[in-house]
């Protein structure tokens, strides 16, 4: 780099420089480095039916979402609100021990940056969350692993969600990094769980399992890890049997008395941008990754573990 970059210019550059500008004194492992993989096929859409899709989130080690994996993810939502035979849609993973995670810190900033707002005129993540949502098609998530961040934003997205009682994981981890979570959580969160409850997800930043997650209504069920794809599958096909029109009316209606609107979400994702750039969340990124944030290992497996250690 030919200067210091400002606090929480997100830039990628020489030696040991990450997405947000802080210097390491360390080179990325280019195995963990989630910016350099190549985005093909890292989010698979299968159908397994005209009425029955599934999703499957394939970037292994860590199922990291960042700017590459956007259009890919954008793609599928406008065709499940486009196509006239789907009904149901599955989002699950491939990748051992995590659902979906959080975003990519290594990225670029342009590559963030040159998306365009999508029709809701949200930003991409936000928009693409919201717009499924309200698509005609019923949305499930089968988590097994860890739902952080992303994955959790995903999941309250969605129409309903099904989780591991023994390997499941959902996590807002932002704000023990000095962050405001961008995807949407605290306009869905308290809707879902209550007030109170939101706010000790949000502010505890610490990790929900399963069980404590079918409690607090944060997921529909937690079944038995061994019973969780046979339970989502049956459901989905279910639901896939049933006359389209009958699922995107009831839901519409649903819909009404329980969705945010897109000027409640809004202000989350300029929150978030706007809290990547004060020196505490660049200190407290950093010091994750001096622990190894962004690779496989102890940090990822418990990030909120990670998080409470940062201010002691």
């Amino acid at each position: 780099m030919n200067s210091t970059p400002k606090p929480g210019a997100l830039v990628t550059g020489a030696s040991g420089e990450i997405g947000l500008g802080i210097t390491l004194g360390r080179d990325p492992d280019p195995e963990t480095n989630m910016s350099d993989i190549t985005p093909n096929r890292q989010i698979r859409l299968e159908r397994r039916s005209p009425s029955y899709w599934r999703v499957t989130f394939d970037h292994p080690p860590l199922n990291i979402f960042g700017p590459a994996n956007i259009p890919q993810l954008n793609e599928i939502i406008t065709a499940l609100e486009a196509d006239e035979h789907v009904k149901v849609v599955v989002f699950d993973s491939a990748v051992e021990g995590f659902f979906l995670t959080h975003y990519d810190f290594l990225a670029k900033l342009e590559d963030s940056a040159s998306l365009p707002p999508g029709p809701t005129g949200l930003q991409p993540l936000p928009d693409m969350l919201a717009r499924l949502s309200r698509a005609p098609v019923v949305s499930i998530v089968s988590i097994r692993g860890r739902a952080t961040g992303v994955g959790s934003e995903l999941a309250l997205a969605s129409d309903m969600r099904f989780a591991s009682r023994e390997k499941a994981i959902l996590s807002q981890w932002e704000v023990g990094a000095g962050l405001v979570p961008g995807g949407g959580p605290m306009a869905r969160l308290p809707r879902l769980i209550g007030r109170g409850r939101a706010l000790e997800v949000l502010l505890g930043a610490d990790d929900i399992r399963g069980d404590l997650a079918e409690l607090y209504g944060y997921v529909n069920r937690a079944l038995p890890d061994a019973e969780l794809d046979a339970f989502v599958d049956a459901l989905a096909v279910r639901i896939a049997s049933f006359d389209k029109q009958a699922i995107a009316e009831t839901k519409r209606l649903v819909n009404v008395a329980s969705l945010p609107s897109d000027a409640e979400i809004a202000p989350e994702w300029d929150a978030f941008i706007a809290s990547v750039g004060r020196p505490a969340s660049q200190a407290r990124i950093k010091a994750l990754m001096q622990r190894g944030f962004h690779q496989a290992g102890d940090v990822e497996n418990r990030l909120g573990y990670h998080v409470g250690q940062l201010g002691s």
